[in-house]
């Protein structure tokens, strides 16, 4: 995280947990449905985390589930906690729309629902207790001006989005456009095209613009994985020179690009925070504290003149 930190941080986060062992004497059960935890590295660090902060919490215990990307799955597993009658589930939604019903299930059966790192539809909002993770709309938004920095306020560009359907893709690339046509109208996207949050997808989907545009000033990807491997391509066809590179969520891979020059800037977030502070709300709802229900990180812009501010992402 950054070295001086204004996160809402994992660590009041961990204040709330560590207070769990005073409040209750019975043990707080938590089940969590993530997205799918093996398609990049960020999912996988996240895990860990949670995992890694339940431990240290004796009163505290969990049944962690992944959904493996697919939605009918999800439900099932939320379904089968439902029926386990857990004290508060925590929901990665892998479609934003398609779980609300389930998540309105567990709202009608008692059971708080947090909904971690990447909202559920508007619709679906009134049936849970809190959402904690980024501001996605935020977050495409500083990518968008960081693009208008980058090419001076005129260019064309190439997007590279998320999954389809995946409500941090949807808002990522709302947030970018909106702002973009706001602060930047004279830089134009040519093209977008969904990454899946996977770089070798991404390369491809990057390749195919390099061969149908002569000419592109600017790639903005709704990851750093995704982002990486769209300037591996470029690279690859020896047009990285004349692109400026922008992503969110800075991974390892960016920020190994940035110290380079080969990648202009990105948006800092933690899986780490973000493990630790969804675990942290969903103690705080079951103890019945006041809880906001947005719950938002800070997530900075960085650029190579900044990066000397903020530790290397871990995943």
């Amino acid at each position: 995280m950054p070295k001086t930190s204004k996160w809402v941080s994992a660590a009041a986060a961990l204040a709330i947990v560590g207070t769990a062992s005073a409040a209750h004497a019975d043990k707080i059960k938590i089940g969590i449905t993530q997205n799918n935890v093996g398609v990049d590295s960020y999912q996988t660090t996240y895990e860990k985390a949670f995992k890694a902060a339940a431990a240290k919490n004796p009163d505290v215990e969990t049944v962690v589930l992944d959904a493996g990307g697919d939605v009918a799955r999800q439900i099932g597993q939320m379904q089968d906690l439902i029926q386990q009658k857990v004290d508060v589930i925590i929901i990665w939604p892998t479609d934003g729309k398609a779980v609300v019903p389930v998540v309105r299930k567990a709202h009608q059966a008692g059971i708080p629902v947090v909904v971690t790192n990447s909202n559920i539809a508007a619709d679906g909002l009134g049936f849970i207790a809190a959402f904690s993770g980024p501001n996605n709309i935020q977050q495409g938004a500083s990518a968008a001006e960081l693009m208008c920095e980058a090419l001076g306020g005129k260019g064309q560009i190439v997007q590279i989005s998320g999954q389809p359907g995946y409500t941090t893709a949807i808002e990522r690339e709302k947030g970018f456009e909106d702002q973009l046509a706001k602060t930047c109208p004279g830089v134009k996207i040519l093209e977008t095209q969904p990454g899946d949050w996977n770089r070798e997808k991404s390369q491809r989907v990057m390749e195919a613009f390099l061969v149908k545009y002569d000419k592109i000033d600017g790639v903005y990807s709704g990851d750093d994985n995704m982002g990486v491997g769209a300037l591996n391509a470029a690279k690859a066809a020896n047009r990285a020179a004349g692109i400026k590179f922008v992503g969110a969520t800075n991974f390892a891979v960016g920020y190994d690009a940035m110290a380079k020059g080969e990648y202009y800037g990105s948006i800092y977030q933690s899986p780490v925070d973000d493990a630790e502070a969804a675990l942290a709300t969903a103690i705080a709802v079951k103890q019945g504290k006041t809880v906001p229900k947005l719950n938002y990180f800070e997530t900075p812009k960085i650029t190579k003149a900044n990066m000397d501010k903020f530790t290397k992402p871990v995943f």
